[in-house]
């Protein structure tokens, strides 16, 4: 039931309910506090603090509400009743506000103040429940049935008269939705409009997808290749696999744009999205460790990444510096011993190591490295070959260990030393090359060319060749007995179509067999 907006109504109705639960303070200077209800028969409780009291007075207050019945519908409005003055501004203190203010069921609110001194509760109407700020509704009254209908009939020979609908009582909304009109019989409803299909706007590559573009799937491809390319924007970490197929599918449907419109930019942007996926994928490869080999087929590599590749060639730079006793066998010694404590200088190794290279006289060759002071390791070269994987030599290269100002000469983890030393030990222990019996120079010979391929296997960067005398110095032998490693290397099916050109060049191209470990420059 609503509460009637007159002010006669306040006769025949019943007075709403309010009572308020305030907090004072209990003496002057101190911190206690007063919590008083207005209720009969609460006595007032004096607190140790504000917060205590504030805890306190909600408390007492809700407990009135859990007891107190729920609110009327017959109650009249308590706000009204004192005039609206919480939230009405009247022109005069005799004024009386408007009777259109109160309006809705009646609800019972509970109001405060900001500063958390009192709490009132009153059964008001909702409008003025809503009017305060601070308002919020506990609970809300049932609406009324309908009245009884009046017993008895129209007085004999008296003429019916029908009864005419109730008045309406209380605030109106203009916002009710009218009554629909009535359809007359036999005449079909209405078709509803049908729904216009939107069509689906895009852009590509700072181009908009025309409306009227033909065929259809052209334009659709177009407007999902915008989408795509701005979700790929959006990741985290690339793909760039999927950035390489991105860029497949805009080339395919430019170029046919570009033959339905016939523009040149079209097709121009057509061969730049070629390029740009063979570019990705090629980067792809090359961090992943692998390489196109023909055909679309792609080869593992030992060494995945750019970042290895460059290690590699820096311990072999390192070891052509740094060694102290001259030829083939002195400089293959000292990669195997520089990788195993490339990080702090320190390292295990067993005699399995060293005789499984080809050195001639290995005593002699790790007496003369010890002599240096290049090599240091605790025992005699007879216990070091003696040496087994269970018990392993622990050696020392003081020219690798850290100093006290940084680190040292590499700057890789721990984990990359490792995999960089298994990849020295399968180029120079290949079984090929081992079953030729070939000596430490084509050893030599064999990682030199393994660091200086193309991505596909071809010698230097771009295939355009390795110069010789560098290679002759690594390999500790003259420019012209490079000549001899090379054929070696070619039998063991190392090497393929090698050729020395006449500017001091070595072209050909690694085997696919050896392409795994292989270290392509960038």
């Amino acid at each position: 039931m609503t509460v009637e907006g007159t002010v006669s109504g306040l006769e025949e109705r019943v007075a709403g309910r309010a009572w308020m639960v305030r907090l004072d303070p209990a003496d002057r200077g101190g911190t206690a506090v007063r919590v008083s209800c207005g209720r009969p028969g609460c006595a007032p409780q004096v607190l140790p603090s504000a917060a205590v009291g504030r805890t306190a007075a909600v408390a007492h207050l809700a407990t009135h509400l859990r007891a107190a019945s729920g609110p009327r519908p017959e109650a009249y409005c308590a706000c009204r009743a004192e005039d609206c003055h919480t939230h009405v501004r009247t022109d005069g203190p005799r004024d009386r506000a408007p009777a259109s203010r109160c309006g809705g069921p009646v609800v019972l609110a509970v109001i405060n103040d900001r500063q958390g001194r009192w709490w009132r509760a009153l059964e008001c109407c909702a409008r003025c429940a809503a009017a305060h700020p601070s308002a919020k509704v506990v609970a809300t009254a049932p609406a009324a049935g309908p009245a009884p209908a009046a017993a008895g009939s129209p007085a004999g020979g008296a003429r019916a008269v029908a009864p005419r609908p109730p008045a309406q009582i209380g605030p109106q909304f203009s916002h009710a939705a009218s009554a629909p009109a009535p359809v007359p019989e036999g005449v079909p409803a209405a078709r509803p409009p049908r729904p216009r299909r939107k069509r689906r706007s895009g852009k590509i590559a700072q181009r908009i997808v025309p409306f009227d573009l033909h065929p259809v799937a052209l334009r659709e491809e177009l407007i999902e290749l915008g989408d795509l390319f701005r979700a790929y924007q959006q990741r985290p970490e690339p793909d760039l696999v999927e950035l390489s197929e991105l860029h497949s599918r805009k080339a395919k449907a430019f170029r046919t744009w570009a033959e339905v419109t016939g523009e040149t930019e079209l097709r121009l942007e057509a061969e730049r999205a070629e390029q740009a996926a063979a570019a990705a994928l090629l980067q792809h490869q090359q961090r992943t460790g692998q390489s196109p080999a023909g055909d679309g087929q792609v080869t593992s590599r030992l060494l995945p990444g750019l970042t290895q590749w460059d290690h590699a060639r820096a311990i072999l730079a390192h070891v052509a510096e740094h060694t102290p006793v001259p030829g083939a066998e002195a400089r293959l010694l000292a990669v195997l011993l520089t990788l195993r404590s490339a990080l702090t200088g320190t390292g295990n190794l067993v005699g399995q190591d060293v005789r499984g290279l080809p050195l001639t006289d290995p005593e002699e060759l790790i007496g003369r490295l010890v002599e240096s002071g290049w090599l240091s390791f605790p025992g005699t070269v007879e216990e070091l070959l003696a040496s087994r994987p269970e018990s392993p030599t622990p050696i020392t290269i003081p020219s690798l260990m850290p100093g006290e100002d940084g680190p040292g000469p590499f700057v890789f983890g721990r984990k990359t030393r490792p995999k960089l030393s298994g990849w020295a030990q399968r180029v120079v222990g290949d079984k090929k090359l081992r079953k030729k019996k070939t000596g430490a120079d084509v050893r030599l010979l064999a990682l030199a060319l393994a660091v200086r391929t193309s991505a596909d296997g071809r010698l230097g960067a771009d295939g355009e060749g390795v110069e010789v005398e560098p290679l002759a110095a690594w390999c500790c032998v003259e420019p012209e007995g490079l000549e001899a490693l090379v054929e070696q290397l070619t039998v063991a099916d190392w090497l393929t179509d090698a050729e020395f050109t006449a500017d001091g060049l070595l072209r050909g191209r690694l085997t696919e067999r050896v392409l795994p470990v292989s270290c392509p420059l960038a």
